[in-house]
């Protein structure tokens, strides 16, 4: 029998009778006010910002309560199933931990904390290029569960092909190329505060851990940080990649391969052109481009381009287990959900974003059972309304 996720609930109630209470609240809208109480300024605007106005982050959430679930009774929806497969890799429900970096920033445990959060409940986490400790260390806490890797597309093609050699002998299995990132944003909580981590050396757990990377210096990062930093800095930021550079990802790594960022049909349908697996529709969680589409908005319309030619990924805005239901039933295969968790990682670090997870996972099964779902199949554009 498959998991009963929406069993954590009881499990809350109960520890209550002995006066323990949940690291955070179980109301992932709620976390990023909490969270707010907990950080400096710098790091919780880092996380929370957004480009310019915020004006897509809010598009984002504005989005998903444009659609409204059509519950359905007496469907026989005791038991439900939300184990599925995603670009080759087993879950037991269609959640991914979205790549975010240099998460020493909100939390000593940093990212190896998250991957073992991530894997005791056996859910997929995509280590970030950005992260603040290797990728050896992040694997080795990983353990045996499943973990892809995403990446910032470095200039200098030995390099790439090191990280990405690496990452694939460390048992990542899925490669996910982020595009919309190839310089940062407009994004003014950042400004205000003069923020950038990277610059104070956090985030580089990736390329000063590199052997390629190390022999391009005259000195080691040990003996001169500031030059290793502005060295990787260059290489990954300030230079927008073409189509034509895809050919070499798949030259340097065998498995699935993802592009994140897509927002326009026509680019979806270059993906496939390209021999890519899967794409992920996703704005960056309003942190590129002020003024955007709502990603949700975007989904239907590449759903509907190539849907039956790759898999499609959802990210941006998912707060809920009635937003992950909507992505769902407008045709996403899996959702990536990033800030929640990272807000849970500021709250109680490991604990904070396993419990982050089982709540979205709970909430998530008990939306399906009590709107009729018993599978994820169940979930079509005939599931929802638009209002």
């Amino acid at each position: 029998m498959t998991e009963r996720f929406g069993g954590y609930q009881n499990e809350i109630y109960l520890q209550g009778l002995g006066g323990a209470f949940p690291p955070c609240s179980t109301d992932a809208t709620k976390l990023e006010e909490s969270a707010r109480e907990i950080l400096e300024p710098g790091p919780f605007w880092y996380v929370a910002g957004s480009a310019g106005s915020g004006a897509t982050a809010r598009a984002n959430r504005e989005a998903f309560d444009r659609w409204r679930l059509v519950p359905r009774m007496l469907t026989g929806a005791t038991e439900r199933d939300l184990s599925t497969t995603v670009l080759g890799t087993p879950v037991p429900a269609p959640v991914l931990l979205a790549p975010v970096g240099v998460q020493s920033i909100v939390h000593e445990g940093a990212e190896p904390a998250a991957a073992r959060a991530a894997a005791s409940v056996g859910l997929p986490y995509v280590m970030s290029t950005a992260s603040s400790t290797s990728i050896e260390d992040v694997a080795e806490a990983s353990g045996e569960g499943p973990r892809w890797f995403q990446l910032y597309w470095p200039t200098d093609n030995d390099v790439c092909a090191s990280i990405l050699a690496r990452a694939k002998a460390a048992g990542f299995t899925t490669l996910v190329v982020t595009l919309d990132t190839w310089t940062l944003a407009w994004r003014p909580n950042d400004l205000d505060h003069a923020y950038l981590p990277f610059i104070k050396g956090e985030g580089l757990g990736v390329p000063l851990s590199d052997p390629v990377f190390r022999g391009l210096l005259e000195k080691t990062p040990e003996e001169d940080a500031p030059t290793a930093i502005l060295r990787w800095i260059s290489m990954i930021t300030g230079t927008d990649s073409t189509w034509d550079r895809l050919p070499f990802l798949r030259e340097h790594w065998d498995g699935p391969i993802v592009l994140k960022g897509i927002q326009h049909p026509d680019d979806a349908r270059r993906a496939v052109d390209a021999g890519m697996d899967g794409i992920v529709v996703s704005n960056h969680g309003g942190r590129q481009v002020d003024g955007a589409i709502a990603s949700l908005d975007a989904l239907p319309e590449i759903v509907a381009a190539v849907g039956d030619r790759l898999e499609i990924l959802f990210d941006s805005g998912i707060r809920t287990g009635a937003d992950i239901a909507k992505a769902l039933a407008l045709g996403a295969k899996a959702v990536l959900v990033g800030r929640p968790w990272v807000y849970g990682l500021a709250h109680a670090g490991e604990d904070g974003v396993r419990h982050v997870l089982r709540s979205l996972l709970a909430d998530l099964d008990l939306t399906m059972g009590l709107s009729g779902h018993r599978r994820l199949a169940d979930l079509t554009p005939a599931s929802l309304t638009r209002i």
